[in-house]
């Protein structure tokens, strides 16, 4: 068994959201957004750094202290409990494994089914041509379409990309007839380092899609702060002025960015990202 149950709260209806950084996590809005949920909830479960890590890949940080090594921090996965309002949540965070992901999602499902979970969500963000002047769009997917609310709808046709592990567990939790869906901010090719605009925008969708009130503290001023910047720093270029107004055209005439256009950004995305710096775009 690759996990370890450390406590089993009573749950009533509760839903799992899971985020790992690496890919599917460009700005880190994935990963912070799931924190933000988690805040210092209590840990239900860990898993075995040894089973899911390269640590050649993602290796682990040594403290030293005159001289004598008194701590190592192991790169983790853990599960965490919090309630948002009326509502239970399980929180899956941490690193993207290198190692085992049949394994590893396999075993997200297992505690899945031991927790009674009545859904997954799938919080993550991809590189993709849109301007940070113009509300962050978000990519859908579901297990059904019928989970979905509003107008809000999955992508027609296909869509080729590299895989996540956050996906396999979406995947091996869906056979296993849980409901799922996945909430993937689109976050500017350009915008670097975190990018709270995504946070905001996805921590709304998910409180509009659980029929809760998401508390967002200071990550709105956070968000109008990283605009102001981004607005600071692309005043003195003038091809990158040119570039955003580009983007805001495609993005009139073309709100939902095509199956194309988000292959091609990913791929430029991941050629130019090196392993274990996935979460900066």
């Amino acid at each position: 068994m690759i996990y370890t149950l450390s406590e089993e709260p009573v749950l009533n209806h509760p839903v799992m959201l899971s985020a790992l950084s690496g890919w599917v996590d460009a700005g880190a809005v994935g990963t912070s957004a799931a924190a933000h949920l988690a805040g210092e909830g209590q840990i239900v479960a860990t898993f075995d750094p040894d089973a899911l890590f390269d640590y050649r890949s993602q290796r682990p940080v040594l403290d030293i202290v005159d001289g004598a090594m008194t701590q190592v921090v192991w790169p983790e996965v853990v599960l965490r409990h919090a309630t948002v309002g009326n509502k239970d949540l399980l929180l899956l965070t941490g690193q993207e494994p290198d190692l085992g992901w049949k394994r590893f999602a396999a075993a997200v499902a297992e505690i899945a089914s031991r927790f009674e979970i009545e859904q997954l969500i799938t919080l993550g963000s991809v590189p993709a041509a849109v301007p940070h002047t113009l509300p962050s769009p978000i990519l859908t997917t579901a297990s059904d379409p019928d989970l979905l609310a509003g107008d809000v709808r999955p992508p027609s046709g296909l869509l080729r990309v590299p895989a996540a592990a956050v996906s396999m567990v979406d995947k091996e939790v869906s056979e296993a007839d849980v409901p799922t869906v996945g909430f993937f901010v689109q976050v500017p090719h350009y915008a670097p380092g975190t990018y709270p605009p995504g946070v905001v925008a996805l921590l709304q969708r998910v409180g509009v899609h659980l029929g809760i009130d998401v508390p967002l503290d200071s990550l709105e001023e956070d968000a109008r702060t990283h605009r102001i910047q981004l607005d600071e720093l692309i005043a003195g270029q003038p091809e990158a002025q040119e570039h955003v107004r580009s983007l805001e055209s495609m993005q009139a005439d073309q709100p939902i960015v095509s199956g194309e256009q988000l292959a091609s950004e990913i791929e430029r995305y991941l050629r130019n990202t090196p392993p274990g710096e996935g979460n900066q775009p």
